[in-house]
């Protein structure tokens, strides 16, 4: 692994991305199912320059579905700058959905032409796109226009082991106005199997002049920090890395050397029961939580049955009461 280029910008140096400026180049993927204000805002607490919601359909915009615009596009003041992701495969669509999502307080928009599940390709999005360059470049210059915020696009390596068709996209979209390119150098087949290629990534930013965002495989605050010496990428983009451990961010920007402690973990899991009870109302934050609770209990060495216990809590009551036994929540930040 090779060291960090010498004309490599710390991770803590701030980033341009259009007109936006980044306070640092450490920053939170979206995360499917997963990604809402509250915990794009945990991520910039913890010290993420920016963080991207999940993925919100630009048909759902378009047709101005309620709970698409009162739950995925809140934006909360303390996150800003925000990026808001699309996905969609109709440009004039997404023209509009752009435009609502500007309107909502999106600082960028990012598209997502990477998406390898079955649901998003079938519509012609995501990853599909790749097979479409023409079609692609199409809804990124619609988002630029619609939008009138930087356009940011996401996207794999291809669609098969030995494909370059998203390294090729990724150069066409940089000429075409796209204000940077965040690349998981992984074909969409591959889903989160192998190890990245990263010298793609380090290809791409030889080729164009907008940043270049290093994605995938960025488990840990060592591999991104490999990754981004590898790659010679303009920032990281933490995915799973940050599912329970949003202390990534402060470790990667130096605030961070050890671990958090156990009252530390249990805080910040009350942390999120609560906002998620406020986002969601009780009865289904205790449901979407559940997704969340074995990422955090594993940093507290609870497993198998007894994290299972926090999984059929019929209540968020008894829930949260559950997690009180654990520790006394450590005072953090509102």
């Amino acid at each position: 692994m090779s060291a960090t280029p010498t004309s490599q910008q710390p991770l803590t140096s701030p980033l341009r991305i259009g007109s936006v400026e980044l306070p640092n180049r450490i920053l939170l993927a979206p995360l499917a199912g997963i990604g809402n204000w509250f915990v794009r805002m945990q991520a910039r607490r913890h010290g993420a320059g920016l963080a991207v919601s999940e993925m919100v359909s630009s048909h759902a915009l378009h047709h101005r579905n309620q709970r698409t615009l009162e739950e995925l596009l809140r934006i909360h003041p303390d996150e800003r700058p925000v990026s808001i992701q699309l996905f969609g495969s109709d440009p004039e669509v997404m023209r509009s959905a752009a435009a609502i999502a500007a309107g909502a307080g999106a600082d960028l928009i990012d598209l997502n032409m990477g998406c390898p599940v079955p649901k998003v390709r079938k519509t012609g999005a995501g990853a599909a796109l790749l097979r479409e360059p023409e079609r692609a470049l199409a809804v990124a210059r619609a988002a630029i226009e619609g939008g009138d915020r930087p356009v940011t696009v996401k996207l794999r390596s291809g669609l098969e082991p030995g494909d370059r068709s998203g390294l090729e996209l990724a150069v066409a979209l940089a000429d075409a106005g796209v204000a940077a390119i965040a690349f998981h150098p992984r074909p969409a087949a591959q889903h989160h199997a192998g190890w990245p290629a990263y010298e793609l990534v380090r290809e791409l930013v030889d080729r164009v002049r907008v940043p270049v965002i290093v994605s995938g495989g960025l488990r840990s605050a060592e591999h991104a920090r490999r990754a981004y010496a590898q790659s010679g990428a303009d920032a990281v983009m933490i995915a799973r890395g940050a599912l329970g451990y949003p202390w990534v961010f402060e470790e990667l920007t130096g605030r961070r050397a050890d671990p958090p402690s156990r009252d530390e973990v249990v805080a910040e899991l009350l942390w999120v029961v609560d906002r998620a009870a406020e986002h969601f109302g009780a009865e289904r934050a205790n449901r979407w939580l559940r997704k969340l609770y074995p990422h955090y209990l594993e940093r507290l060495g609870i497993a198998g049955a007894d994290a299972d216990a926090y999984q059929r809590a019929a209540t968020l009551a008894e829930a949260r009461a559950m997690l009180n036994a654990l520790a006394e929540p450590a005072e953090i930040a509102a």
